[in-house]
């Protein structure tokens, strides 16, 4: 597998949402290195595992998503960030999209779309749409 062995570093304040991607992540040769459930802790493990990937949930506790992001981004400008967000946050994805994140996700989310996020911003770093209807 092309992105075996990649590492991952997931930020979402709901348990459940980061267990699901964990094992997706894993199940296709990814390594989780971090779980932060609020948007200091993501700051923090990004700085002490250095992932090839962060997924970045918009609303936290402590520091959103959005404020998390450009805090990484200013310290390390090739951080590849990718944000998980509900349907009815267009908003705020434009804004983390401007700050710097690469891609995001819509909540509910379908495995084959965050593989094919994940995968896309690992090798090129784009900005696209990865709305998806399924169940998480």
């Amino acid at each position: 597998m092309k992105d075996a062995f990649k590492t991952v570093l997931i930020a979402d304040d709901i348990p459940y949402v980061r267990k699901t991607l964990k094992q997706i992540l894993q199940n296709r040769g990814y390594r989780v290195v971090g779980e932060a459930e609020n948007g200091d802790d993501a700051v923090r493990l990004y700085f002490e595992t250095r992932p090839d990937l962060v997924i970045m949930d918009l609303v936290m506790p402590r520091m959103n998503g959005i404020d998390a992001t450009r805090v990484i981004l200013k310290r390390d400008p090739e951080a590849k960030i990718v944000i998980l967000s509900a349907m009815t946050q267009e908003n705020l994805v434009t804004e983390a999209i401007q700050a710097g994140a690469k891609d995001y996700v819509i909540k509910p989310f379908q495995t084959d779309e965050v593989m094919r996020v994940l995968q896309e911003s690992i090798s090129a770093g784009s900005v696209q749409n990865a709305a998806a209807g399924g169940a998480a």
